[in-house]
């Protein structure tokens, strides 16, 4: 697509420039003692890559997702989610790194350059999970719900063995589980403008656990529904009241309609998969006739 052809530019580009003119790592790069005054880098860091195996896992994520997403999300959709997510979770690595300098007193977490688009990846893999959830991949034998729980395992389990891998790749973490905030709570569909994120039982935050860890995690969740759809929550149970009728669930309250949601997107995610996408576009739209 356009898009990932024009992020895979800029990744290409700044690669180039940081060996051609390496000062400008300090500039581009998220550099958390000197975020200000060049707080710039919040905005630039999620798309500056300066090593060369960042480069080719964001050419490489973007161009692949970006064929199996855009389709559904459209170019908007897809612009807005990787604009976000790279925003936000740049802020949360600012701040973890502050916070981890004060607890450990290491000035390398202020001053160490952090950037690339490992976050956003990670948020793809959270959109997969989201849109079909039991996609197998051959051989291993692992369905696509479990990609960002393993990914957000070996990474923690990373940092605690080598404390410098989270100014390596730090924006795993944060990424998914902003991605999962905005897919849950607030991205609006193209098919379904009036509808905002999934509230499907298959999409809930325990969905990332175990089974035996759920009821622990329980009682996140539900601080994080509270959090970030209280007041949607209390807006349409005011509507409810209002009606008085009881005649159904409003927009963006209905589960059923996001599952039906996630069905159509999964099936247009099949289709990116296979060898003959048109061939399956036109099969489904003659059943649609039907």
């Amino acid at each position: 697509t356009r898009l990932s052809k024009g992020l895979a530019l800029v990744f290409a580009t700044g690669y180039v420039l940081a060996l051609v003119l390496p000062w400008t790592v300090e500039y581009l790069a998220l550099v958390p003692g000197r975020t200000i005054p060049f707080a710039w880098n919040v905005v630039t860091a999620g798309y500056f890559e300066h090593t060369f195996l960042g480069l080719v896992s964001s050419v490489l994520g973007i161009v692949f997702f970006g064929k199996l997403l855009e389709p559904i999300w459209t170019s908007r959709g897809m612009s807005l989610f990787i604009i976000l997510v790279n925003f936000f979770t740049t802020i949360t690595t600012f701040a973890l790194s502050v916070f981890l300098y004060y607890v450990t007193s290491q000035g390398k977490y202020l001053y160490v350059p952090i950037s690339g688009f490992s976050g956003v990846l990670a948020g793809f893999l959270v959109a997969v999970k989201q849109l079909m959830p039991d996609y197998e991949l051959p051989k291993i034998k692992l369905r696509a719900k479990w990609f960002p729980s393993l990914l957000v395992a070996f990474f923690a389990v990373l940092y605690l063995v080598v404390p410098d891998a989270f100014l390596a790749a730090p924006y795993i973490i944060p990424g998914t589980y902003i991605s999962w905030i905005y897919l849950r709570y607030h991205q609006t569909k193209p098919e379904a403008k009036n509808v905002k994120g999934d509230s499907s039982d298959e999409f809930a935050f325990s969905t990332f656990f175990p089974q035996f860890m759920r009821p622990v995690v329980y009682p996140v969740a539900t601080f994080c529904d509270k959090l970030w759809c209280g007041r949607r929550n209390q807006s349409t149970a005011n509507l409810e009241d209002d009606r008085g009728d009881g005649s159904g669930p409003l927009p963006g309250s209905d589960p059923i309609e996001a599952s039906r949601r996630r069905e159509r997107g999964a099936r247009a995610l099949e289709e990116r998969l296979n060898d003959n996408p048109r061939e399956n576009e036109n099969a489904n739209a003659a059943e649609e006739n039907v």
